[in-house]
């Protein structure tokens, strides 16, 4: 039985409730990236293995993204996000009081389990409290907190990192979270959704969990044990491919699929899918790399990298609105051209960094990227959603969610490895440079030692600079090919068919 839309007072506290628990968790997906080398350091772990910070929430968040319809029709919804909000607040505690990187990861596993029904609950919960000709709007002010919390996380992730404890970047989610728990549940218990007790595919989750797992794992750790030179990584492979085909079989086949797979016969939806998830794992690589730079070889303090990161927020914030409510008179191909144009362009221009740049230098990419972000999630998910029957948008928006936050914590990892890589080739060639044949190299050894440096002295900052310069070479090979990336996806997404105004109203994107 629907439920009535709520008016007046009730309205505003349900979505400034629900709005504030979705800003809380994106929030949360962007506050750590300016305090990885932070975090790193507070618990003796080194940068690269910081990244597990990131990656471990994206992949346990992903796989459980698929479940959210199955709990919400289990407990009925307003439940199941109240349920999951305050384990949330939970986890986000247990973050903050973590003693060393293992338990940290182990919470964040926890944290970004348990977020999974959130934010697809918070946008149907929402969309049901609103008449159907105000609903356009709901899904305005919703969006608004999804691009407004990429701007407040680094600047928030590098303040409390400078100044207090860097678990603090957790414990900002209590206040917001009892709150959005506390409202949620008063206002909309007595509007619990029907429940029906429908079979779980327990083999279909096993597989997902171990596959997505075991492959995400070989990411992390592959950079550290040298790929397949490792007997577990080759173990790791071996695991991740066997279940995931093994998943793939099984789910084709299952009349409860915990991922519907044959969802990927609309071709709208393949073309959707790969487009939406390639860009977004280009673009988490890039905001995880891009503090990295900053702080470990550019001297930055995680405020200022921070403040550097922010500006991505800016222009979506302006422009959003806007294409939100004219977009629809053009063709969504066309928006998402423009939007990978924009990414591809900004992250070009980022090939040029070098060891003398200033603030402004890493501002302006940022600031202009959001032009690029203001026109990705809306026309991607119209595309991905268009030719979906009404009765199957609930299980394509989660399975194009699951894709989507899968490839980025895969995007982090293939990032962060490659720049690591590329480091060591750029070292081995830079080093070769320096010999007594070199007329710059012997110059400069002669300069340094009229200042008083001994022979060890000169070489420990020739080394300090090499690798300066080795990281900032490799960071723009990163975004090098990340651009490369983008003018292809640019030919991927005209292989959608118009038109794709019809079903993509409700699916929204998160």
């Amino acid at each position: 039985m629907a439920h009535p839309p709520l008016r007046g007072a009730s309205l505003v506290w349900v979505t400034l409730a629900l709005s504030i628990a979705v800003f809380m968790q994106v929030l949360d997906s962007t506050i750590a990236n300016v305090a990885l080398p932070t975090i790193s350091g507070n618990l003796g772990a080194a940068t690269s293995q910081g990244t597990w910070v990131i990656t471990s929430f994206a992949v346990a968040n992903a796989i459980s993204v698929p479940l959210t319809g199955w709990l919400a029709k289990r407990f009925g919804e307003v439940k199941t996000f109240v349920t999951s909000t305050a384990l949330f607040v939970l986890a986000s505690w247990l973050c903050g009081i973590a003693p060393s990187l293992e338990v940290l990861i182990l919470f964040r596993v926890m944290q970004g389990a348990v977020a999974g029904p959130m934010i697809p609950l918070s946008q149907s919960l929402l969309l049901a409290a609103y008449p159907p000709e105000k609903r356009p709007m709901a899904l305005a002010l919703w969006s608004m907190t999804i691009i407004v919390a990429p701007i407040f996380g680094p600047i928030l992730g590098g303040i409390i990192s400078d100044n207090w404890h860097w678990g603090w970047i957790f414990f900002i989610n209590i206040p917001i979270g009892v709150f959005a728990v506390w409202v949620a549940y008063k206002q909309l218990h007595h509007r619990e959704t029907e429940i029906k007790h429908q079979p779980i595919d327990y083999l279909g989750l096993s597989l997902l969990v171990i596959g997505v797992g075991a492959l995400q794992m070989m990411l992390d750790r592959g950079k550290e044990l040298d790929w397949f030179a490792s007997t577990e990584i080759i173990v790791l492979c071996v695991v991740a491919v066997v279940s995931l085909a093994y998943l793939i079989v099984w789910e084709l086949g299952s009349d409860y699929p915990i991922v519907d797979l044959k969802l990927f016969k609309d071709r709208n939806f393949t073309v959707g899918v790969i487009s939406l998830s390639l860009a977004f794992m280009v673009y988490m690589g890039a905001i995880v790399l891009l503090p990295l730079v900053m702080q470990t070889q550019l001297g930055y303090t995680a405020t200022w990298a921070g403040l550097a990161a922010a500006p991505i927020g800016i222009l979506p914030v302006i422009l959003s609105p806007i294409i939100g409510k004219f977009g629809g008179r053009m063709d969504m191909r066309i928006l998402v051209t423009m939007s990978f144009l924009t990414y591809a362009v900004c992250f070009w221009w980022r090939t040029d960094f070098n060891a003398d740049m200033d603030f402004w230098d890493i501002f302006w990419p940022q600031f202009w990227q959001g032009v690029g972000m203001s026109m990705f999630f809306l026309p991607l998910t119209q595309i991905t959603l268009s030719r979906i029957a009404p009765q199957n948008i609930a299980n394509a928006s989660s399975l194009s969610n699951f894709v989507r936050i899968l490839a980025g914590g895969i995007g982090t990892s293939i990032a962060t490895t490659m720049w690591e890589r590329r480091e060591i080739v750029h070292h081995a060639h830079l080093v070769e440079a320096i010999n007594p044949y070199n007329p710059m190299s012997v110059e400069m050894q002669q300069q340094m030692g009229q200042m008083g440096m001994s022979t060890v002295q000169q070489h420990a900052v020739l080394n300090q600079t090499i690798t300066q310069q080795a990281y900032i070479m490799a960071s723009n090979e990163v975004f090098y090919a990340g651009a490369i990336l983008f003018i292809v996806l640019i030919g991927v997404v005209w292989f959608a068919k118009p038109p794709f105004g019809a079903s993509s109203g409700g699916g929204g994107a998160h």
